[in-house]
């Protein structure tokens, strides 16, 4: 994603790929201009919030209009680099590794899994959904081979650590990580995890205290 705007809220920055989902939903319909209580209507998400996080980058409506689907697109499309493709390694592959092998972002234009790394890699390269996986002895020479940029981390947890303390030498900007640790780098370096078990004791936590 481009830099924007250093104070533009995380929720926002979060909700950006959302919005670009949604909209080139109403695109593909035929729509051409949308207001932001349909936006809200389709994304369940409230049209002050929608508004507000619009406002940080500037006009994109107009009062009594709407939004211009089309332009909207162009925008998001140019905010989070959807005509330039980031090529994703995957570390470790296990279940978690296998499913996202084979899913490798179907849906997504702009990220592709071009290689993997796991234990039952080969200095030849085992393939997977067409995808070579390599033994984690090659990862320095086979990550830059490939061009990728953006590794997914879904490796054991006594493994997460030695495998990130590996990446952060090697220069990454930033790991998705779905080990079960909190990870040690350093501050210009972002990780993003995501714990399914805490996912789900959360949801769980709701669906039983919600209200009737």
């Amino acid at each position: 994603m481009k830099a924007t705007n250093n104070n533009i809220p995380q929720a926002t920055t979060k909700r950006l790929p959302l919005y670009y989902r949604f909209i080139l939903s109403f695109a593909e319909a035929g729509q051409g201009r949308i207001s932001s209580k349909e936006l809200s209507e389709a994304m369940k998400i409230d049209s002050a919030t929608i508004r507000r996080d619009f406002s940080h980058f500037g006009a994109l409506g107009k009062k009594g209009y709407g939004y211009d689907v089309q332009y909207l697109l162009d925008f998001f499309r140019h905010i989070l680099d959807q005509d330039e493709r980031m090529n994703v390694a995957i570390i470790g592959v296990g279940n978690l590794g296998s499913a996202l092998l084979n899913y490798n972002f179907q849906k997504s234009h702009n990220m592709k899994i071009v290689v993997a790394f796991d234990t039952s890699g080969t200095p030849e390269g085992t393939y997977i959904n067409d995808i070579p996986v390599f033994s984690p002895d090659l990862l320095e020479e086979k990550f830059a081979e490939y061009g990728a940029e953006l590794p997914i981390l879904t490796v054991p947890a006594r493994s997460a650590q030695f495998m990130t303390d590996r990446l952060v030498k090697m220069g990454v900007k930033g790991i998705l990580n779905f080990s079960p640790v909190r990870l040690n780098v350093p501050d210009n370096i972002r990780v993003h995890t995501i714990d399914l078990t805490i996912e789900l004791q959360t949801l769980s936590y709701f669906i039983r205290n919600d209200k009737p």
